[in-house]
């Protein structure tokens, strides 16, 4: 196992009251004063537009043009003075949705008194692609090094509260005092996710951009399965301000069963959680990117959005859906259960891994080469308006970080030293990107902290208002062994559902006949470009239950998810399609053979039946952005 540890950081300060909705990252311990300010009137709202901070900053090298820089709620103006203004300026706008974080440089020359204002930004490109972008400005308006380190502090300052979304004072005294300790997060990578690209994705994006936000971290690779599990029921959780995962769904999976097997499981799985997506199935990723107001993106792309997103430290409650299986056994879902063509692909799709997210897409192909009808009874419930070695030490026992191949593996503050040329540790070399003859390299402030065949089954569940549809044989291979699922002994009890195996209560409705496929999904998507269910949300309390009844062509269940790209697949009018949205739901397979799945994961087949737990989980998202608006 190879573990990488950033700096050590005191425990968590609690979390303030009434944050429930969104939190951003980390917050100050309430004082006296804190509390006396509550009472008193809030300021009236400051308009996106309205500036906070203006002034004007040189350059780097230092014989480059002048800047003017105004610093508004949503965006960082920059305009050329000298040697002459620009009519039209090119990169003068940088949206704060563009900025993963800022620190504070000086120059090694001891006659250079200026103190340097970096901006790390990740702009998209021609072709859409982002690119990473440092900006400095040099802060020269004072004749001494400490004078002009103060007013670059103060625009940091300001830069890092907006990102992280914490209030500026009214009267404009900008300190770093505003700023509460750096958040730390534990970082769980699968070195295999993907096409076995997750742990060169995470080295040279991820931990570089949340080095760049100020932001503390550890990081673990998994061995094997369910090793994340392990991990997080054994985790003293006060240490962490989140668990954040750097691989498909499946790790995330994983995460979260574990946080709920834990005897302290209800104050555990308070624990914020989030995705950074390195594996072939990102739909959690997909559906946090959207949430965020990016366009949709694959790829590298997508994992840069998040990370983004993740820099910003936003979080939202988390709807987690509860699965009792045929033996008893209980698992949480944050995403789907799947019955039919959709968990066959899933599963079948597995002999093509190395081919990333694009083995989906060959699935798909082979699975309507060779579709399949089920007989299956579903139920929903009216909806309101293997053996491993033992776990090694707990990762807040764990010693300082191994050798790294590269410094810009630790965070700022990690007790290693930095290269004479890099910027906190994670950044190119400014004699490359930037100096000229005769200018001295800038180095982090050490004066200063860092920046902080026909089957059939039975789908049983109650349904909200209106009727459960929309309008208007075998050849089945073998069985497959299911991966073990362990059964969660702790968790919040199904008050809805009555056991497995007994009569439901009679205002539930119940669907039974031939089925092509049969999806409970609680999130908008079910991969990174696959809307499942568009107006789903990750706390709207209801799981979203689609269905494809038999008899619809090849065809036209292609265009079903060719459409799905968009969320348009329920405005094709298709007669087999149905929807329902449920608190609950029970599914009876009436076929002997079949692959159940849930959250990508295959478990045993047979009846099922599960609950939607409301807000139960926390998602790191970042903040909300407007879908459609991304600069």
């Amino acid at each position: 196992m190879r573990v990488l540890d950033s700096d050590l950081c005191p425990p968590p300060s609690p979390q303030r009251p009434g944050q429930e909705l969104t939190r951003s990252w980390g917050h100050r311990p309430r004082s006296t004063l804190d509390r006396a300010e509550d009472m008193a009137l809030p300021p009236p709202p400051l308009a996106a537009s309205t500036p906070l901070l203006h002034g004007e900053f040189g350059s780097y090298p230092a014989r480059g043009p002048r800047f003017a820089l105004t610093l508004t709620l949503q965006a960082l103006h920059i305009q050329r003075l000298r040697p002459k203004p620009e009519a039209r300026p090119r990169g003068g706008l940088v949206p704060l949705t563009e900025v993963s974080g800022c620190c504070i440089l000086r120059s090694r020359s001891p006659s250079d008194s200026a103190a340097y204002f970096c901006i790390y930004t990740y702009p998209r490109g021609r072709r859409g692609g982002r690119r990473r972008v440092t900006r400095i400005f040099r802060a020269d308006g004072a004749a001494t090094y400490e004078e002009n380190r103060a007013e670059a502090q103060r625009w940091a300052t300001a830069l890092t509260c907006l990102l992280r979304g914490l209030p500026l004072p009214g009267d404009g005294e900008i300190t770093p005092d505003l700023l509460p300790r750096p958040p730390r997060l534990l970082l769980l990578v699968n070195p295999f996710g993907g096409r076995g690209l997750a742990w060169q994705w995470c080295k040279n994006h991820v931990l570089p951009m949340i080095s760049e936000a100020g932001l503390s971290f550890n990081l673990i690779q998994t061995e094997r399965q369910n090793h994340a599990r392990e991990l997080v029921q054994g985790l003293n959780l006060s240490e962490w301000d989140g668990i954040v995962t750097a691989s498909g769904d499946g790790l995330l999976y994983e995460v979260l069963n574990g946080l709920l097997d834990r005897p302290d499981w209800k104050e555990a799985v308070k624990t914020p959680v989030g995705v950074l997506p390195c594996g072939s199935g990102n739909a959690l990723a997909g559906a946090v990117n959207q949430h965020g107001g990016f366009e949709p993106a694959l790829g590298i792309d997508l994992l840069l959005n998040c990370s983004l997103l993740l820099c910003r430290g936003g979080s939202h409650p988390l709807d987690l859906l509860s699965v009792t299986l045929a033996s008893g056994s209980r698992c949480f879902s944050f995403l789907s259960v799947a019955w039919g063509f959709v968990s066959d692909v899933d599963i079948q799709s597995e002999r093509f891994r190395a081919l990333g997210s694009a083995r989906f897409t060959l699935g798909t192909v082979l699975g309507l080469a060779t579709l399949h009808t089920y007989q299956l009874t579903l139920a929903p419930a009216p909806a309101l308006p293997m053996a491993h070695s033992p776990l090694h030490r707990s990762v807040s026992d764990l010693p300082l970080p191994l050798p790294l191949p590269q410094p810009a593996l630790a965070s700022p503050g990690s007790p290693e030293p930095l290269p004479i040329l890099s910027l906190n540790g994670g950044c190119p070399e400014l004699a490359g990107d930037w100096g000229g003859a005769g200018d001295a390299p800038l180095s982090p402030d050490p004066l200063l902290p860092s920046p902080p065949g026909s089957p059939k089954a039975t789908l049983l569940s109650t349904v909200t208002e209106g009727t459960p549809e929309m309008p208007a044989s075998s050849g089945l291979p073998p069985p497959t062994p299911a991966a073990p699922v362990d059964g969660s002994t702790w968790g919040p009890p199904d008050h809805l559902l009555p056991p497995l195996g007994t009569p439901l209560p009679p205002d539930w409705v119940t669907l039974e006949g031939d089925f092509v496929l049969m999806l409970a999904i609680s999130p908008s998507h079910l991969g990174a470009d696959m809307v499942a269910a568009p107006h789903a949300r990750f706390d709207d309390g209801l799981v979203h239950l689609c269905w494809v009844r038999s008899g619809i062509s090849r065809a036209t269940l292609l265009r079903l998810f060719l459409a799905m790209e968009h969320g348009s697949h329920f405005s094709l009018g298709c007669p087999q399609l149905g929807y329902a949205a449920a608190r609950a739901f029970r599914l009876e397979p009436l076929t002997p053979r079949g692959v159940l799945t849930v959250d990508g994961e295959q478990v045993e087949y047979g009846p099922l039946q599960a609950q939607l737990h409301p807000g139960l989980g926390t998602l790191l998202t970042g903040p909300p952005g407007c879908p459609g608006r991304e600069p």
